[in-house]
This record gives structure tokens, C-alpha cells and sequence, in this order.
């Protein structure tokens, strides 16, 4: 696949999406940029929520997985269930009654501004590093197989990256992601499938084989209940898998931005059932096309692991043409579709919980502060990419940062569970510090359990840190509790 052909396809694809921006940004105010009017119909939001949960990571990661942990993962996939049940059955009534803009406005109700300002900061941090880290990637594989052929730098393409991001999303923010997401998840899923098409046909699978050929493999086992310390243990990893889907979803100004802009609580409801069910399938999707990949590979003695995997298979192999032009075409919109969002989240969460520009200023001065914002994050996003490319160039350190976004969230998930689960008060200006100490302590929990006891948190980190931050804020609770 040449350069050239990259390119035009790139250009073509972010021309629909501008076209999509400009139909869907007439007239837009910050109710469309935030809650897109509360009119998006909820099968669209349902159907491009699965590209935003899967993005760039998991169209390169999951596939590569198969080789070394076989189908485990989908452990934690059938844990998302259950998460996704407490949401809409717990959260998706909760934000709805109070009517959120930003769902960490509860916080504040409920305990107070400290703790408020803690959720919304632990949250910017998160979406900062974890959105950073995934356009990394991405943007790594692009001036791999295109720019370096160019002569074009690192640092250009994540500009570009960013700028073409800036251009559909600035003028109505959520109310042209709804739409652009769906149009990107679609490509996603054409893409996993053409690759799919592919390979098995090289295989030599025949129609209606394809289920049997991943039924009877070895790498196609799904479920670890042998060993207990082990990362991939049924019972850690499908608990895990449900509180990752509370909190990274649930708790996540990102995803819940989407589900808040039905246009009632029962249709953020169906999309939230229909979205859990087509996600849960297109995961053991990736999963086998994992394992066809590896297959593929060791038959025709290709030398690529992990991430590398359906990479170098769809670009460097002989599967032809078709299969290049559509692995790019998926790349591109599982990473966009996660991307898009997470700008539009940052400028929202930031402009309404740190800025608070709702309540202090009036319309006109809250639309020019939030566009401001929007470039602000651009450039925040842009930089924290090229830092990891040429500071941080090892890649370990890259991934612990990523890591690292995830214990972010362990504080928002105690935060959340002390306030749906006690009425008591806390003393709001130490919520702060217990946030702070709750990740350094699951932390140094985890390094030692590894160390002296080779019991491995993985996943389970999460929740242990949810567990750390409820007993702090239990430490500094008052005997008060709030009125029903």
C-alpha cells in the first residue's frame, strides 16, 4: 500500500466528517456543544458509544492478546454486564433526576465543593493521560506506514492529528459526535470484518467453518478458575471487568456525555442494553480475529507480537490490497472515535466544573470562554503526545502512565459508592487528601502483594482503590448524615 493512497484516504475520510460537522453545527449554542439539545435518538448514541469504548488500543491491543492470554479477556467483558446494569439501573436515574451537565456536579450536592473539584480534577487528569496515550499509539503507527515515507516529523503528524480532530468538533461539540462516532464505529466494525474475510480465507476456513476452526483451537479458551493468584482468575477478573464498566463508563463525564443526551431516561436506557449487548459480541469478534492473526502468523512465519501483530499482518503481508486500505480506515476511526469524545469531554468537564462558567458568566461570554477552552485542550493533548514520543521514549513508561490514568479513577468510584451507600457527611476539605493518598497506598499494596506473595491485582486494582478512598472518607465522616 503506498503512501499516496494513505493519504487520499485519510483526506477523504475527514472530509465526511467536516461535512457531517457543518450539518450538524448550524445554529449550535453551548446546549448543543454539551448536551446536543438533548434530541439524539438513543440507537444512534448506543450504536457510537461502541467505538468510543473500544478505540485505537483495543483495535491494535485485543488481537495481540490472544497468543499469550488466549480468550481471558472476555472474562472481564462478561464483568462489563453486570457493570452496565448497575448504570442503568443506578446512575443513568441519578443524572437524569438532577438533570447533569457534568456528572460530577453530584458531588458537589452531596458532599460538597472540595470533593466536587477533586472528582472533576481526578477525571481531567485521567481523560488527559488515557486519550493522550491512545492517540500515541495511533499516531505511532501512521508516520510508520505513511509520514516517515514523507519525511514529515513526529511532532507535524500529532499537530495534524489534532487539528483535523479541532475542526469537527469545535462549532457543536457532543451534537456532531454523536453522529461522527457512528459513522466511525460502522467503519470500525467493516474493518474487522474485511480482515476477518481475509485471513480465514487464507486459512482455507470455508463458509460456516469459521465458528467450529475457533471453537476447537486451543488459544480459544475463555475461562481460568485453576489458580487464584493468577491475573487471569475468573472470579478478579469478571469483578474487575464490572467495576471498570461503573467506573470508566458510569463515572466518566466522557461516556455519560453521550447517554445524557437522549431525550429521556428510558432511552438512555435502551441504548445503554442494546450498547452492552453489540459490545459484548464485538469483543469476542476481536478476540477470534486474534486468533486467526496468530495462527496466520506462525503458519507464514511472520515475526510480530502484541501490538505489532494485526498491524504488520494487514500491511506487510500477501493478503492483498483491500485488506490494508480497511485496517487503516478502522484504525483511523477507533482512534477518533475515542479522541473526538475525550476533547469534547475536557472542554465540558473543565468549563463547567473548574470553571464554572454556567453560573458566572452570561451566554455569549460562556460560548466564546468554552471555544477557548476547546483549543486550550487541543494544544494540552498534542503536547502530552509528543512528550511521550520524545522524552519518555521508553515505551514501558509510556504504558505504567496509562496504568496510572486507571488508579485515577479508583477515588471517583469510593467517592461515588460513600454517597449512593451512607448518608453520612464527610469534613469536605480533606475529601482532597484522602483522593491523593487512597492511589499511593493500592499503590504500594499491589507491589508488595507481587513481590512477597505473587498474588497479582491486575484489574482488581481498582477496586481495592474504590475500597481505600471508601474507608478514608468512613475516617473523616461526621456523625451527621444528610437529609433524605
Amino acid at each position: 500500500m503506498q503512501p499516496l493512497h494513505i493519504l487520499l484516504l485519510i483526506a477523504a475520510y475527514f472530509g465526511v466528517l467536516i461535512l457531517i460537522s457543518y450539518f450538524t453545527g448550524k445554529n449550535a449554542d453551548n446546549d448543543a456543544f454539551f448536551k446536543a439539545n438533548k434530541q439524539s435518538p438513543w440507537y444512534v448514541v448506543a450504536f457510537g458509544m461502541i467505538g468510543a469504548s473500544l478505540s485505537g488500543v483495543t483495535f491494535i491491543s485485543v488481537p495481540g492478546w490472544v497468543e499469550a492470554s488466549q480468550f481471558s479477556y472476555m472474562q472481564v467483558v462478561l464483568g462489563y454486564i453486570l457493570g452496565y446494569l448497575v448504570i442503568g439501573t443506578v446512575l443513568l436515574p441519578l443524572y437524569y433526576k438532577l438533570n447533569l451537565t457534568s456528572i460530577y456536579t453530584y458531588l458537589e450536592d452531596r458532599f460538597g465543593y472540595y470533593s466536587y473539584k477533586t472528582g472533576a480534577s481526578f477525571f481531567l487528569i485521567s481523560r488527559i493521560v488515557g486519550a493522550s496515550f491512545r492517540l500515541f499509539l495511533v499516531a505511532n503507527v501512521l508516520q510508520s506506514i505513511l509520514f516517515d515515507a514523507m519525511g514529515i516529523p513526529f511532532w507535524v503528524t500529532v499537530i495534524i492529528t489534532i487539528l483535523l480532530i479541532w475542526l469537527y468538533t469545535f462549532k457543536s461539540g457532543i451534537k456532531t459526535i454523536v453522529w461522527t462516532d457512528t459513522l466511525q464505529t460502522l467503519f470500525m466494525l467493516i474493518a474487522v470484518g474485511v480482515a476477518i474475510y481475509y485471513v480465514a480465507d487464507d486459512l482455507g476456513i470455508k463458509n460456516g467453518g469459521l465458528f467450529n476452526y475457533v471453537w476447537d483451537s486451543e488459544l480459544s479458551k475463555m475461562f481460568f478458575f485453576e489458580d487464584f493468584k493468577d491475573g487471569k482468575y475468573f472470579w478478579k477478573q469478571f469483578i474487575s471487568g464490572a467495576f471498570i464498566a461503573i467506573v470508566m463508563t458510569g463515572l466518566d463525564q466522557d461516556m455519560m456525555q453521550k447517554n445524557l443526551t437522549c431525550r429521556t431516561l428510558k432511552d438512555a436506557q435502551k441504548n445503554m442494553f442494546w450498547f452492552t449487548l453489540v459490545l459484548t459480541v464485538v469483543n469476542f469478534i476481536f478476540l477470534a480475529l486474534g486468533l486467526l492473526l496468530t495462527d496466520y502468523a506462525s503458519i507464514n512465519g511472520i515475526d510480530a507480537q502484541k501490538d505489532q501483530l494485526f498491524s504488520t499482518i494487514a500491511t506487510q503481508s500477501n493478503l492483498g490490497f483491500g485488506i490494508a486500505i480497511f485496517f487503516v480506515l478502522g484504525l483511523i476511526a477507533a482512534a477518533y472515535s475515542s479522541a473526538d469524545s475525550a476533547l469534547t469531554s475536557l472542554t465540558t468537564s473543565f468549563s463547567i466544573d473548574i470553571l464554572n462558567i454556567e453560573k458566572k458568566y452570561d451566554t455569549k461570554k460562556q460560548i466564546a470562554l468554552r471555544k477557548q477552552i476547546h483549543i486550550l485542550f487541543s494544544l494540552i493533548l498534542a503536547l502530552v503526545i509528543i512528550v511521550f514520543k520524545y522524552i519518555i521514549k521508553d515505551a514501558s513508561v509510556i504504558a505504567k502512565l496509562f496504568v496510572f490514568a486507571g488508579y485515577t479513577y479508583g477515588p471517583l468510584l469510593g467517592l461515588y459508592a460513600f454517597g449512593l451507600f451512607t448518608k453520612l457527611k464527610v469534613r469536605d476539605h480533606l475529601v482532597p487528601l484522602i483522593a491523593v493518598i487512597a492511589p499511593i497506598m493500592a499503590y504500594g499494596i499491589d507491589y508488595c502483594s507481587a513481590l512477597y506473595f505473587s498474588f497479582e491485582f491486575q484489574f482488581f486494582i481498582l477496586i481495592l482503590n474504590g475500597f481505600i478512598t471508601f474507608l478514608g472518607l468512613l475516617f473523616i465522616s461526621k456523625k451527621t448524615t444528610v437529609l433524605q
